[in-house]
C-alpha cells in the first residue's frame, strides 16, 4: 500500500483486498474510480486507524503526532483550574477564566501558537 498527503487530503493506492475492505469499513475515505485510489481528509481518527494497519510514512506520522500534541494541549487547557493566557490578548478588561480557556484552546486548535512543551500545565 502506498500513500501520499497533499493539502490535508490523503491518497492511497495499491491497497490489497483486506486493507481496502478495512479502510472502506471506516467510511472515512471514498474510492476514486478514475484514478484508482482511495481519497479522504487526513484527520486524527483516520491517521490513527491507518497507523493501526500499516506503518505510516515519516512525514505523515509526524503530522499525526503533531495533531495528538495539539489535542493533548487543548484537553489540558480545558480542565485547567487556573488558566494563564498563552498570548497577551488585546483587551482592556481582565478576562474571565472560561474566556482565557476558550481563547487559548482556539489559538492551539488553529495553529496560531505551538502547544506548550511538557504536559503538566507549566507554561
Amino acid at each position: 500500500m502506498k500513500m501520499a498527503l497533499q493539502d490535508n487530503t490523503i491518497r492511497i493506492i495499491e491497497a490489497d483486498n483486506v486493507q481496502f475492505t478495512v479502510i472502506k469499513s471506516w467510511q472515512k475515505m471514498r474510492w476514486d474510480k478514475k484514478n484508482q485510489m482511495l481519497i479522504g481528509t487526513a484527520d486524527m481518527e483516520l491517521l490513527d486507524n491507518l497507523a493501526g494497519i500499516c506503518r505510516l510514512p515519516p512525514a505523515i506520522e509526524g503530522i499525526r503526532q503533531r495533531m495528538h500534541a495539539v489535542q493533548d494541549a487543548v484537553d489540558r487547557e480545558r480542565v485547567d483550574q487556573d488558566p494563564k493566557p498563552l498570548y497577551d490578548f488585546p483587551v482592556k478588561v481582565p478576562l474571565y477564566k472560561h474566556q482565557i480557556r476558550g481563547a487559548d484552546m482556539a489559538l492551539l486548535t488553529f495553529g496560531m501558537i505551538e502547544p506548550p512543551k511538557g504536559g503538566g500545565g507549566n507554561r
